[in-house]
Order: C-alpha cells, then sequence, then structure tokens
C-alpha cells in the first residue's frame, strides 16, 4: 500500500500540532475538539464527547454491516517539562507527550485519511476509537467501553499501538498471548509513637517498622510468586511525618506499584501483603493502615488475531521489519479492550540511534524519529482492510 506524500506530511504536520499542545488526562478538551475538527473536514461521521473528551468515528464501506473492526489511539498527556530544543516543543509548560500519545492520535487520523479515500475498495466498517485518559486510573478505555464504546456497531477485533524507542523507526514489534501487566496502586501507612532519637526505648519507630515491612514484603515475589507467572512489586516514594537526625517520627508513608501476569496470583497477593505488613507493624508495637487500588488489567493480545497481524505485518514491511517481543511489566489501559473482545497491542519502533533519538518514554528528552509516521499510518491501514476482507 503506497501512501500518498500529502498524507504523510500532514500526519507529521498533525503530530506537531498536538506535540506542541498537550493536555493532561481528563483534560483533553482541545484536543477532542481539534480531532473532531480533523474528521469533519475529511467528511468521517464522528461523536465528540465520549467519556468527556473522548471522539468516536465510523468509516462504513460497501456493505457496512458486513464486519466491523475497531482501531484505537489514545490522546493524554504527562506531567513533565520538555527539555528538548525543537520547534514543536510543548508550549504547555510542565505538560508534555513524553509517552508519545501525539504519534497515536495523529497516527489513527491518518489511518483515517487512507481509509476514507479507499472506501469504497472494502466491505465493512472501521469504527475509530480516540481515547481519552490512558495515563491515569481508572483509565479512559474502562469509561468509553462503559459508555458503549463497544456498541451501536459491535466490532469483532480491535487494534492498537504504541511508539518504543529502542526499535528502529520502520520496524513493529509484538507478541501473542500474555503481553503487559496487571498494575495496582499501593498505599501504605505505618504509625507508632514518636520521640526522642536518644531514646528509642520510649518510643515505637515507625521507621524501624517500615523497613521491616519492606523486605518482608518482597518475599511475596521471591517465595510465594510462581515463577512461571512472572510479578513485581516496587516501592518508589517514602517520607515520615516529621522526624529529624535526632527525632523519631509518628508516622512513615509509602507508596508502590504491583505488577501481575496472573488474575488469580495478583488478587491472592493482595492479601498476603496486606495481612503480612499489618501483623508485622502490630508485632512490633505499630499499626499499619495498607490500602490497594486496583488498577489496570493484564493485557492479553488474542493468540489467533495477533499470529494473522504478524503475517499480514510482515506481507507489508517485509520479515525484517517485524520483530517478536518479550513480556512487559508496565501497563496499558487497552487491557480493558483485550479482555472482553479480541484485540492485539503492537509496538511501533520510534528510534534512530544515528540521530541520537534514543530517549524512552516518561522521559523529558523523549521523541521519535518522524519516518515512523509513515509506517504507523500504512501498517494501522492495512491491517483494517484485511482483517475486513477476510
Amino acid at each position: 500500500m503506497l501512501i500518498p506524500t500529502n498524507i504523510i506530511t500532514e500526519t507529521i504536520q498533525t503530530r506537531r500540532y498536538l506535540h506542541q499542545h498537550p493536555e493532561l488526562s481528563y483534560q483533553e478538551v482541545e484536543t477532542g475538539k481539534y480531532i473532531a475538527l480533523q474528521l469533519q473536514k475529511m467528511g468521517i461521521e464522528h461523536e465528540h464527547g465520549v467519556a468527556d473528551n473522548g471522539v468516536v468515528a465510523l468509516i462504513q464501506g460497501k456493505n457496512p454491516n458486513k464486519k466491523v473492526i475497531a482501531l484505537r489511539g489514545d490522546i493524554d498527556a504527562l506531567p513533565i517539562t520538555e527539555a528538548n530544543d525543537v520547534p514543536y516543543k510543548s508550549k504547555n509548560e510542565g505538560v508534555m507527550h513524553a509517552c508519545g500519545h501525539d504519534v497515536h492520535t495523529s497516527s489513527l487520523l491518518g489511518t483515517a485519511k487512507i481509509l476514507k479515500a479507499l472506501e469504497q475498495e472494502f466491505e465493512g466498517t472501521v469504527k475509530l476509537i480516540f481515547q481519552p485518559a490512558e495515563e491515569m486510573m481508572p483509565g479512559g478505555a474502562s469509561i468509553m467501553i462503559k459508555e458503549g464504546v463497544l456498541e451501536n456497531p459491535t466490532p469483532t477485533a480491535i487494534f492498537g499501538q504504541h511508539v518504543h524507542p529502542p526499535l528502529e523507526a520502520g520496524k513493529i514489534g509484538m507478541k501473542g498471548g500474555m503481553y503487559m501487566a496487571s498494575a495496582d496502586e499501593i498505599y501504605v501507612s505505618v504509625k507508632g509513637q514518636g520521640g526522642h532519637g536518644a531514646l528509642p526505648h520510649d518510643c515505637i519507630d515507625p521507621i524501624l517498622i517500615t523497613a521491616h515491612i519492606l523486605t518482608a514484603l518482597q518475599q511475596v515475589i521471591s517465595r510465594r510468586a510462581n515463577p512461571t507467572s512472572p510479578s513485581v512489586l516496587t516501592f518508589g516514594k517514602i517520607n515520615s511525618t516529621g522526624g529529624s537526625t535526632n527525632v523519631i517520627p509518628n508516622e512513615v508513608k509509602l507508596m508502590g506499584t504491583f505488577r501481575a501476569m496472573n488474575e488469580k496470583w495478583r488478587f491472592e497477593a493482595h492479601d498476603i501483603m496486606k495481612k503480612m505488613a499489618e501483623s508485622m507493624a502490630e508485632a512490633m508495637g505499630g499499626s499499619c493502615d495498607f490500602s490497594i487500588v486496583k488498577g489496570y488489567p493484564f493485557l492479553h493480545n488474542d493468540e489467533a488475531l495477533t499470529k494473522k497481524v504478524k503475517a499480514r505485518a510482515i506481507a507489508y514491511l517485509g520479515a525484517e521489519n517485524v520483530v517478536d517481543l518479550p513480556i512487559r511489566m508496565t501497563a496499558e489501559d487497552f487491557s480493558y479492550y483485550s479482555q472482553v473482545m479480541p484485540g492485539t497491542f503492537y509496538r511501533l519502533g520510534t528510534g534512530n540511534a544515528a540521530k541520537g533519538i534514543t530517549s524512552p518514554v516518561h522521559t523529558t528528552t523523549f521523541d521519535i524519529d518522524e519516518k515512523a509516521l509513515e509506517v504507523s499510518t500504512g501498517v494501522m491501514a492495512w491491517l483494517a482492510i484485511q482483517e475486513l476482507s477476510e
């Protein structure tokens, strides 16, 4: 499929505009308006305001009821201050498309242009889902599903893509089956009795209790988890209420994340961690409030569908440009779609070591080789047409 030069150019321009005007999760007001305007210009039927700022569009080919498939792109940005010195640098201080959602959105709009131009050459309907709030729980996907995004009409399959800096632009990668982890947030408050640091016998030291809890909780992973089902427990923030070099505080607070690839083990681990932390604190004279906020489920790529996607991608890009990827302990709310219908979530190569474009996502210097935009638009349009033609 040869992508017209004007569509590639317009997709690059769209990506740069979106990169300059990022908006945080649940605040994508102008982004939603911009997407709706572009679809209107293309003459594509759409609904703006799904899950507040989301946009859903339909491109109908011949015999539109024959088959329906969905393509998804997320639209929100991150609370990061951009450090890149580029003409399209973020104009919104403290907000940046550091996870590539500007790429996902512009790519889906570029794919829409391709499919609209070819609508008389395929049968069925393509549903375009421009989803808000991927970066923040409960996740825009869960909200859109509750509001009926997978109904009227109902797709038989859904596809999504995500930027992947370690992979060179021009390539894509994927993995069938279990691919990405569930993600839960952990909030812990360990309470003791503060006092003078030189008189610990008069106190109940919550810092010492916390140290024991942190060490013990890692045994949940090293000794209780089945090694065939990976899981990760990380605490990324710890601070005390008060405290100094010679002051034992009354309370210590922790924040962490738990990731798993098995839903049964995921919830078993929740109970184990909570009981372990609370009983350990009590045994040492203190107390512990252990709260787990359930986040995104694991992401499962339908094996049969992903096998077909890989073969079709090879036909389009060549075998040397389609790679197999390992599982990832990161999380994505595309998982909500994959829990209710066959889906494939694949990675789009965006790196270019020769140009110095190597920064990971979620960093102040993340950027892409814009060659990736030709691949992102073409592959998604190709996969949609091939799936409808089956």
